[in-house]
């Protein structure tokens, strides 16, 4: 269903899965990849929205600092990855996102940004910074950026057995962003990739996507 594209950025020319619904879209997602790069599982998920009626985008976020990433999820991946985020750096994730999300608009589209692990945070900070809608999973970075005020609707997704998000920083979500919806599930990190049978959870994942989904319906509407 999916295609590779490219498209223009401050930061030059950045490569992209992107996957177009049949039919009149209900909206356009820019999805923020985990540190593994588009990889099969970020393209999947790209997919799964298309197919559920978004034009869906899934920016190479690392192509600035290096091209083709894909990463697996053993420790030599969870390394390099946690370099290349490094190396990025947020406010360049943003750049990104904000050139993505300029691409769709330009095509009559309201945009939201869903993200998972780092790039729930990146979908934190295109709230903040950039004033879309968004769906943030398990992002282990938000804190920092809770003081700063919502500039459109926003939904987290935690599980309350992440050792990277203690309870006290997801109620701190709870404390600092009132308005903002937060869900909390039985299970871990990473809960929804599908492709890891270490950290995948379906009941979970599936509630999860849901309450995306109708989020997005509402947001984007």
């Amino acid at each position: 269903m999916g295609r590779d594209i490219a498209f223009d950025t401050p930061l030059g020319s950045v490569s992209g899965w992107r996957a177009d619904p049949i039919g009149a879209p209900r909206g356009a997602l820019v999805v923020v990849q985990e540190i593994f790069g588009v990889n099969a599982h970020m393209r999947g998920v790209v997919d799964r929205f298309a197919a559920e009626g978004f034009v869906a985008l899934a920016p190479a976020y690392f192509d600035p600092v290096e091209r083709g990433v894909e990463l697996g999820y053993d420790a030599d991946g969870v390394a390099r990855g946690r370099d290349l985020i490094t190396a990025l750096g947020l406010e360049r994730a943003i750049t990104v996102t904000s050139a993505a999300a300029r691409l769709l608009q330009q095509e009559s589209l309201r945009v939201g940004v869903v993200g998972f692990c780092w790039g729930g945070t990146v979908a934190l900070l295109a709230n903040l910074r950039l004033g879309l809608p968004a769906v943030s999973y398990y992002g282990a970075r938000n804190v920092a950026f809770l003081d700063e005020p919502l500039r459109a609707p926003i939904q987290f997704h935690f599980g309350e057995r992440d050792g990277s998000i203690s309870p006290g920083d997801v109620e701190l979500h709870r404390q600092k962003l009132p308005d903002a919806e937060v869900h909390v599930y039985p299970t871990g990190h990473a809960f929804d990739r599908e492709v890891d049978p270490k950290v995948f959870d379906a009941d979970s994942a599936r509630l999860a996507h849901t309450r995306t989904l109708a989020f997005f319906d509402r947001a984007l509407h």
